[in-house]
């Protein structure tokens, strides 16, 4: 029986967390616990719209509970991590730990 190579790191990103603008909401999301629409939007340099589809693509994954309310007379949108949520952004992040480890130490797995 041979043995079976180590996967490589990259194999344990999460489409879904790693797109680049969708771990910008989690971290954010992460650091204020609550985070208003708004603020995400400016934050990250997103239209409305943009913002809005990921924002979708990650509360229909359980990652992030979206408030509709009002602050005065002005509609608010507020968004906070879930449980979930918290857990796919660690292991997002112990992946990239492992992934910038292995290419610091130089080592590759083996590639032959």
């Amino acid at each position: 029986m041979t043995e079976q190579p180590e996967q490589h790191p990259a194999i344990g990103l999460d489409d879904v967390v790693h797109q680049r603008v969708r771990l910008g909401i989690l971290t954010v999301a992460h650091q204020a616990r609550r985070v208003e629409f708004g603020f995400l939007r400016t934050a990250l340099g997103l239209t409305a719209g943009n913002l809005s589809q990921h924002l979708t693509v990650l509360e229909k994954a359980g990652l992030i509970a979206v408030e509709k309310g009002y602050e005065g007379r002005r509609a608010r949108t507020w968004l906070t991590l879930t449980p979930a949520g918290d857990r796919a952004l660690q292991d997002e992040v112990a992946q990239l730990k492992r992934l910038i480890q292995q290419i610091e130490s130089g080592s590759s797995g083996s590639a032959s």
